[in-house]
Formats: C-alpha cells, structure tokens, sequence
C-alpha cells in the first residue's frame, strides 16, 4: 500500500540525455546529484566518499577537476566506483578533455569561460569520442562581464542570456548532448531564471539553490526554490548544494523528491511532532527508527503517530504502522488494518521487523 497522491505533477517535456549509464530527461526519473569535498588526488578518499554518495542514493556524483593531477586521478577513481562521474572544470579546456579521455560520463563547463573556439571544439571532439555530455553551469557569482554590464548586477534575464549564450555555443558545433543549470543563492532569483529559461529551451535542467548554507537553511532554502519549480514540473536532475557532509545533501534532495511523490525509495515515515497525548516518546522513536530503517532501499510507508486522534487515520493509508495506546499499549497496523498491541518496550524491534518483512515481499513481487 502507499498513499495515493492528491495530484499528479506535470512535468515539462524535454531531451533525453545519457550521462552513463543514468538517462536524464524526457520521461525518465528525477534524479539526484551530489559532489565531492576532497581532494581529487587523494584518490582513496574520494573513492571512499562516492560510494558513501552513491549508497546513500545519490544517481550522479560531480568530482572537482582544478589541475592536470586531478584530472588524470579520475581513470582510477572511475574503476572503482558504479555511479557516473562528472567532471568539474572551470577556464582550463586541457582539463576538459583530460577528464573526458579519463572515462568522466559529463563534463561542466562553461563555455563562454573556456577561451577560443579552437578550445571548444577540441572539448566537443572529446566529449563526442569518449560519449561525455556536457553541463552548461551558470552561476549568479560568475556571470560574463558584458552581460553584468548590461543588467548591472546578477537578475534572470541575465542568468537566462548567459545559458543561451553558452548553449548556441555548442550548438554552432553541432554538439546538443547537453543539460543546463542557472543557479543563485537567491531562491526568488534562481526560481524566475528557471522558469524564464524553461520557456526558451527543451534541454533537461540541472536545479539547484548554489551555496545555499548550513545543513538547517540550506535545506529550507533548496526545498522552497527546488520544491516550488517542481511542482511546476520543471527539472530533472537536482542537487542540494549545502556546507555539509555531501551524504546530507543526498539525504535532502531524495526526501524533496519523496515529498512531492517524484521519486520512491527507502522507508518514507509519517510522524507527528508529540504532545502530552503520546503514548510514547515520539521524537526519539523515530530517530531510533530512521537509523535502524536506513538500510531499506524499497519504498515502505510507515505510520509513527503518538495517540489514537490521528494514528488509525494515518495508520489506514500506510503499510506499517504504530499508534500510541494507554499504559504503553500501542496497536500496531498492517497495510492499514489493526493487527495487534505491541508493547512499548517490544514496539521499535517489532516495527523494524514488519517493515524489513513489508519491503522483502515488495521486492519479491517485482
């Protein structure tokens, strides 16, 4: 059972792109996007942090590409790691087609920043040879001089005319295997840019909330900006950009997703805040619960709601659920039906365990 939504969303129609083996865009699944904060050099480390990335749900993994040794460090990296990889590259085009020759599935640039056309078509062939897309970033912080000149600081128009720019700049060498992000740490800013972008082209859109803060405002920030331009049915990959263990970030953008029925994965729990009403302590039960669930990967629905005002409501649309009860008699319900009283005492060990059962059969029936 899952809770079926109050309406579907409906999303803008764009290209399909391939950045490995992940496809982004057209009718596919949003997916989720992360980035290292090591150094690439340090080749282990970076391995390490993928993987905790990619475990934890993340579909892509950038990987910063400031020189020529972090470039090259990504042929080792890429074996060892089951997640594409995309290569982050600012001014220097060598590092572009270094990384590309190196097995990176994406490469993000900007264009206009890369230098003659020379270079470009030099990162084009090698984004064409090696099947690397390419992501053309735009930043509110690192906009083009004449086009700050002309709008006189960072707005839309201005975020929206850097990215045709740099598309039509790819596009001259035939080259449309591409996605686009126009980012700003401004949630009101970043929100018109994209929606004003949308209109003008088909290619799938990169969102984000760029340097949107600490784990707490990052997170609000990126909810609101992401959350209100996917309702609206624009994007298809995103990435939550926060000063904080990348794991985090994954963390956030999957729990958008889930919120807004884009994406299923894990255990999606409903809980209420406690009160004096509760038949146990909610608050922490739930975070004994998020821990001990953490491994699931197949999407569940449980119910944790403290007294029996709005537990059995809840408990009725969910596949598990708990409802606090006098004396530390709480009734457990499966797919929705009452099952039996649990005490509390026995009731975390029993919720893991109908919830491992719930998402084995799940799997099982696929």
């Amino acid at each position: 059972m899952s809770i079926r939504p109050f309406r579907d969303i409906k999303r803008r129609k764009t290209r399909e792109i391939n950045v490995g083996k992940v496809k982004v865009g057209g009718v596919n699944p949003i997916t989720v996007q992360s980035m290292t904060n090591t150094l690439t050099t340090d080749i282990k480390a970076t391995i390490d942090q993928i993987n905790q990335i990619s475990t934890e749900g993340a579909d892509i993994v950038r990987v910063s590409c400031p020189d020529e040794l972090s470039s090259k460090a990504l042929k080792e990296i890429i074996k060892n790691v089951d997640v594409p990889i995309v290569a982050d590259v600012h001014f220097h085009y060598k590092r572009a087609i270094e990384a590309a020759e190196n097995g990176a599935s994406c490469l993000r640039i900007n264009p206009g920043n890369i230098g003659s056309k020379n270079r470009i078509k030099e990162i084009v062939k090698a984004a064409i040879d090696n099947n690397c897309s390419i992501r053309v970033g735009v930043n509110a912080g690192s906009l083009e001089k004449d086009i700050l000149d002309k709008y006189r600081e960072p707005c839309p128009e201005a975020l929206v005319e850097s990215a045709l720019r740099n598309i039509k700049i790819l596009e001259d060498e035939d080259f449309q295997n591409l996605k686009i992000s126009v980012k700003s740490s401004d949630v009101f800013l970043t929100v018109q840019a994209y929606r004003q972008l949308s209109k003008s082209t088909d290619y799938p859109l990169h969102l984000g909330i760029t340097e949107a803060g600490g784990f707490i405002p990052g997170s609000v920030k990126s909810s609101i900006g992401l959350g209100t331009l996917l309702l609206e049915g624009i994007g298809d990959t995103i990435r939550i950009s926060l000063s904080d263990d990348p794991v985090e970030e994954v963390k956030i953008g999957n729990e958008i997703l889930k919120s807004l029925n884009l994406r299923e994965r894990g255990v999606k729990i409903i809980s209420c805040p406690s009160c004096a009403r509760q038949g146990f302590e909610v608050i922490e039960t739930v975070k004994i619960l998020e821990k001990k669930l953490s491994h699931i990967k197949t999407p569940v629905t449980l119910s944790v709601i403290g007294c029996v005002v709005n537990g059995p409501g809840e408990a009725a649309l969910t596949d598990v659920g708990i409802t606090g009860g006098k004396k530390g008699n709480n009734m457990l319900y499966l797919s929705g039906v009452q099952s039996k009283k649990v005490l509390t005492s026995e009731m975390i060990e029993k919720v893991v365990s109908e919830v491992e059962k719930k998402a084995s059969e799940l799997e099982n029936s696929k």
